[in-house]
Parts: structure tokens; C-alpha cells; sequence
């Protein structure tokens, strides 16, 4: 994220992370929490068997006097510059296997291509029968693992693809492989059973993801927070379904560009320095 992100803050990672908590002081945490922990910048989301009359007082008992913030909650509004060349990186880690990781920028969730993009990935990814997992894994057993996903992010984001290479597999070779699977993709359509088998793994991911309470619960607040409208929990497969065969060629073509991404070797350190 810190190649595929120049200027906009997901070049950090979300969470944060040590360097950030040993640097910061006690004002700092105070006035995090004071910016952004505030019921103007919260979605309170119930679901299950409630009387909803008696659910609505108890909120008020519970939440009613708890102060607004003050200010506008700040959003960045930095945007990222498009990737005009390929970035190459080569890390030596505390790893066993080398990996090759490719990072695309991407839409932002909630827009027509991003979800032909995560289909994509579900094509490339998802399943022993996808893509990346029967060529590389399976047939040409060059990765003892591979996939893609599209990161749900609120400005346009990034999309990982990777591999991990088995042993004495060169990273070159491995890429190799992972390149001939996307300009396949994007040269040809994928079959109408492809996209049908697709289609059906949305909707099975969907309806697992929503078969408790808490997943309801979970997604109502989600669809408010970032897009403004809890009834997608009712029309989000809608939009899955629009996908097309066409779609899903076109934005191989249009995001998953080799000469606007970034590609990383994540070697093992060195026996000897």
C-alpha cells in the first residue's frame, strides 16, 4: 500500500501500527476519540424479535444525552494521481517461500465497476476450480497458494493479487504464470457457465453472510455508514447480477493494466548477510 498509495492516507495501513501508538502521546488519544467517537459519526443498528416502540425508548434512555461532537468530523480529501508506470520492489523477510504480489488501483466501492472487479477476483480466486488455484496451484503446482481481492474501500482503492511460490520455484516463472492468467481475461470473455457460477457464488456468499441476526445487524450498518442507504441489504445482489461477460473483460483491461501497477518479490532473508 505504501508503493500503490503515494499521497492518500491508505498508503498507511487503516488500524495503524506500532511505529504510530509509540508515537503518540496521551493528547493525541484523547483527541482522536473526542473527533471521532461521537454519536453524529455512529450508525446504532438493531435487529431480531424487538418491540420496536419499547426498542426506540430504551435508545433514548441510553443515548439521548450523550453530547454531540463539535466540528465537522474530518474526511480526507486527498485524490490519489493514477499510476503511470510499473513500480518494482524486491523485500527480503522472515519467510519461508517467496511471494509475488501485484497491486492494481481500483474504484471505490459502491460503483459499477467495483463490483464487476470483485467478480473478477472471485473468477481469478475463489474456489478450488478458480483460475489462479486450478492453473498455478494445481496443474502447473508453481504456488502452493494464489489469489485476488478487491479491498472495500470508501475512495478508489487497490486490488491484490499474489502468490506463494513453491519451493524452487522462481518468482520470475511465477509471475510468468499470473500474467498469462490476467491477459487471458482480458483477450477473452469468460464462459456464460463461468458467469453463472459467479453469479451463484455472490448470491451463496450474501445469503451466508445475512443468515443471523448479527450479520443483519452488521450489514444494515455497513450499507448506512458507507453508502448512505440500509435498503441495499435488499437490492445489493441486484447490482451483482448487472455484472456482464463484457464487464468483466473490460475492467481486466481497464484496471488490471501491467503497466500501471505494483509488483513486489517477498523474498527470504539471506542465509548469509
Amino acid at each position: 500500500m505504501q508503493r500503490t498509495f503515494l499521497t492518500h492516507p491508505y498508503k498507511s495501513s487503516v488500524i495503524g501500527s506500532m511505529d504510530h501508538l509509540d508515537a503518540a502521546k496521551e493528547e493525541d488519544y484523547v483527541n482522536f476519540y473526542k473527533s471521532f467517537y461521537r454519536p453524529d459519526n455512529a450508525i446504532l443498528s438493531i435487529a431480531g424479535d424487538i418491540d420496536v416502540a419499547q426498542t426506540k425508548q430504551l435508545i433514548d434512555a441510553y443515548f439521548k444525552d450523550i453530547p454531540r461532537g463539535q466540528g465537522v468530523v474530518f474526511r480526507p480529501k486527498i485524490v490519489e494521481a493514477p499510476l503511470t508506470r510499473e513500480m518494482r520492489d524486491t523485500v527480503y523477510d522472515n519467510v519461508q517461500l517467496p511471494a509475488v504480489v501485484m497491486s492494481y488501483h481500483i474504484p471505490a466501492q459502491g460503483t459499477k465497476d467495483f463490483y464487476a472487479v470483485k467478480m473478477l477476483g472471485m473468477l481469478l480466486s475463489q474456489g478450488e476450480s478458480s483460475r489462479m488455484n486450478k492453473k498455478i496451484v494445481d496443474e502447473q503446482q508453481k504456488a502452493v497458494a494464489a489469489g485476488s481481492f478487491a479491498l472495500e474501500l470508501e475512495d478508489p482503492g487497490a486490488n491484490i493479487c499474489y502468490a506463494i511460490a513453491n519451493m524452487g520455484v522462481n518468482p520470475a516463472d511465477l509471475e510468468k504464470s499470473m500474467n498469462d492468467i490476467i491477459t487471458d481475461v482480458q483477450t477473452n470473455l469468460v464462459t456464460p457457465e463461468e458467469l453463472t457460477k459467479l453469479q451463484n457464488q455472490v448470491e451463496n456468499d450474501f445469503v451466508t453472510a445475512n443468515d443471523k441476526v448479527a450479520g443483519i445487524a452488521e450489514s444494515l450498518a455497513n450499507y448506512e455508514m458507507y453508502y448512505g442507504d440500509a435498503n441495499l441489504i435488499n437490492t445489493e445482489l441486484d447490482r451483482y447480477r448487472q455484472v456482464t461477460r463484457e464487464d468483466l473483460k473490460r475492467v481486466a483491461n481497464q484496471y488490471f493494466n501491467s503497466k500501471s501497477r505494483v509488483v513486489l518479490y517477498w523474498l527470504p532473508k539471506p542465509k548469509t548477510p
